[in-house]
């Protein structure tokens, strides 16, 4: 019998999947626009000054995706959009292999949090890193109970 905390991370991984499909999608549709100039507009719609600090992130982040190779990003959002939903479906299945890869998956995380937690302290991003850590710690546990347990 699979316990609930289990299948909370397989719907979330599968959620992930589905929302990097969407993000993917929605890069497609921007790729021949001017992206910057759109989120300007969209700030001035909302009467949302560009220089606050959230505005300023994301227009940030829209300057460095705008550098980026377009393809080489929605291949990596494709490949992320795969691995999530076959890891939530092992994961839903009780399958000994996706509690690996979600164990190394969002272990490989933690640092990159980490190290965005010390530069950019906010309760989200602590929330965030808690929880990863948590999920990670998880899986771990289970896996060395389910390894003792074949060795008795």
């Amino acid at each position: 019998m699979i316990n609930k905390a289990l299948l909370s991370i397989a719907l979330f991984e599968g959620l992930k999947g589905l929302v990097a499909i969407a993000a993917s999608v929605g890069l497609l549709g921007l790729a021949h626009h001017d992206v910057q100039e759109l989120a300007y507009a969209l700030l001035g719609r909302l009467h949302v000054d560009p220089q606050a600090h959230f505005p300023r992130m994301l227009l940030d982040d829209i300057r460095a995706l705008q550098n980026a190779d377009m393809r080489q990003v929605i291949l990596l959002a494709w490949g992320y959009a795969a691995l999530r939903p076959t890891e939530g479906y092992g994961l839903w299945r009780g399958r000994v292999w996706a509690e690996w890869l979600a164990a190394v998956s969002g272990a490989v995380y933690v640092p990159l949090e980490l190290s965005h937690l010390v530069v950019h302290t906010t309760a989200v991003n602590l929330s965030v890193l808690s929880v990863n850590v948590g999920v990670v710690a998880y899986l771990v546990v289970r896996l060395r109970r389910r390894r003792r347990a074949q060795v008795e």
